[in-house]
């Protein structure tokens, strides 16, 4: 069958634009608006406590003022180390309000990897969770870090040097801000720390546009063909709001369609299933490590997750037979969908009005393009429905480039498209399917995790000669952190020294979970460390 330009379109809603129109004049314009119209309406639930839309945009604003005063001006950055919790809100709002760049500092970090995070952004400024204080002290000597704001959740504080400020004794409660004029397709806002395939881990430029559209994107595509929607409603925010896919696709999301948003800091099933008991929400978005642990609960049936109008998993593959068990326990459908950081992060999705088929991760959302090619000897051209190929993507969404890398960017984004690296293939319908994702890619947890990384914190060691890192199948992490080492002659060294010693340098989804000490590890004919076969024997093992 020829390829056909969005075959797609035909199965949208009438209630659904093909197109996206962004009318906001920013991201900070989005809770502005929000806090207008929704006024006194919860926006924010975090345990005991509730801060309405109106309060929100307040204590964005007073922020906004703090930061002012102690010179941030527009494009300066600011580091968030924060599990999810309303900080994280207001923090980014407050940067988004003076045009600066809000960047995502993943709370798991170590040492090493915050440093490398603060001095590629080259942050001044930084709002990190008590708990994490000392490690960004800790690095602040060898950053261009200069204020230090810090959140804690009550109870005892600790005490905090010269300079340091917790988060309520920063705030003024004045918000004498001049207006900053933003260019929404140009300034970025969001600087969104990924790996690459080279392990390098790159900032990638998420712009006012960007999120706004996906923002749209998202809310139009899920919303906008319900039937009912509740007064009031409420969704779960348990997806990390430090990844792009839980700050585009729930906390931003949330704030545009005003709904309360019932915040839990981490992800505990029992803590999870009490909380939708009690309250009833409409939607929760997950990734697959939380549906594996939802199908191993005895209670799942007994609870209310049964009542979710929508449910849908996305951050890594889905395996079909987990969605089979999901569904047959509780009688809802799970969607799926398919994104990346690069994209702010959603380009495909299953909507509550299509049926969702099996193993897809659904159709393109409104104003995205995409495509399978290949390449030939004239160009990328598309391959013919059902047949495997790279996924391109082209919209408003797609990131503006990486932070200080336009050979990078170039490689990656070419005549507006861009190229994924994955492997998939379209239907007739023009439902997509993920077939294999970057070669070396490893997505543990929901986490990406690249080798070369670690490789290199194992080469560290001084007994090392050789190093390969491989994701292995794991049936609850999707893939969990694999290593073949060879040693040098001479040296003697566990496998649990070299976990010990890995754990030291990487954060804990990253420290490999096994380690294989072999004689040899296979090489291609000019030298070259074949990580291909490795992976692929592991694979095999799975399915023998």
């Amino acid at each position: 069958m020829v390829y056909s330009q969005k075959p797609w379109l035909k199965f949208y809603d009438p209630r659904i634009s093909k197109d996206v129109t962004v009318g906001y004049d920013s991201l900070y314009d989005l809770l502005k608006q929000a806090a207008i119209i929704h006024g006194d309406k919860p926006a924010l639930t975090f345990y005991e406590r509730s801060w309405s839309y109106r309060e929100t945009r307040a204590i964005s604003e007073f922020l906004a003022a703090s930061l002012y005063r102690t010179g941030f001006q527009k494009g300066d950055r600011l580091g968030i180390m924060l599990p999810n919790c309303p900080h994280y809100i207001f923090s980014l709002f407050a940067v988004f309000r003076l045009g600066g760049n809000a960047v995502q500092v993943n709370p798991m970090y170590v040492e090493r990897e915050i440093e490398y995070a603060l001095n590629d952004s080259e942050a001044g400024y930084m709002v990190v969770f008590e708990a994490f204080y000392k490690k960004v002290k800790e690095v602040q000597p060898r950053t261009s870090l200069k204020k230090i704001i810090v959140v804690g959740f009550g109870g005892s504080k600790i005490k905090l040097e010269e300079g340091d400020f917790y988060f309520d004794d920063f705030l003024t409660h004045d918000n004498v801000i001049p207006e900053i004029p933003i260019n929404i397709e140009e300034d970025v806002a969001i600087l969104q720390y990924t790996g690459g395939t080279t392990g390098v881990s790159k900032g990638v430029m998420l712009t006012h546009q960007n999120l706004l559209a996906n923002i749209i994107q998202v809310c139009d595509f899920t919303y906008n063909a319900v039937d009912e929607i509740p007064e009031n409603f409420k969704i779960i925010s348990v997806l990390p709001m430090f990844h792009v896919y839980g700050l585009s696709c729930n906390a931003l999301s949330a704030i545009r369609i005003g709904c309360n948003q019932l915040i839990l800091p981490r992800f505990d099933v029992n803590e999870l299933l009490e909380l939708i008991n009690r309250e009833k929400p409409f939607q929760f978005t997950a990734v697959p490590t939380m549906i594996f642990a939802l199908n191993s609960h005895p209670q799942l049936e007994d609870s209310l997750i049964k009542d979710i109008y929508y449910l849908s998993s996305g951050g890594a593959p889905l395996p079909v037979e987990q969605v089979k068990a999901f569904e047959k326990r509780v009688g809802i459908r799970l969607a799926d969908g398919y994104g990346l950081s690069e994209t702010a992060p959603s380009a495909i999705s299953t909507p509550p009005f299509l049926p969702r088929k099996l193993g897809s991760v659904g159709i393109p959302l409104p104003s995205t393009e995409a495509r399978i090619v290949k390449e030939t000897e004239v160009g990328y051209v598309n391959v013919p429905v059902g047949e495997a190929g790279e996924l391109i993507l082209r919209g408003p969404q797609v990131m503006k480039g990486y932070w200080k890398r336009p050979s990078e960017t170039q490689i990656v984004i070419r005549d507006g498209w861009l190229f994924t690296g994955d492997i998939a293939k379209m239907d007739e319908d023009g439902y997509f399917y993920i077939l294999d994702r970057k070669k070396d890619m490893i997505i543990a947890s929901g986490y990406n995790v690249y080798p070369r990384e670690i490789e290199e914190i194992i080469y560290q060691h001084e007994a090392v000669e050789e190093a390969i890192v491989v994701g292995k199948p794991d049936s609850y992490r999707g893939e969990t952190v694999k290593a073949f080492v060879k040693l040098k002659i001479g040296a003697a060294i566990s496998p649990e020294q070299l976990i010990e010693h890995s754990r030291q340098f990487l954060a804990p989804y990253k420290v490999p979970k096994e380690i294989e000490i072999l004689s040899e590890l296979p090489k291609s004919s000019v030298g070259k460390l074949l990580r291909r076969m490795l992976r692929q024997d592991e694979e095999q093992k799975v399915h023998s």
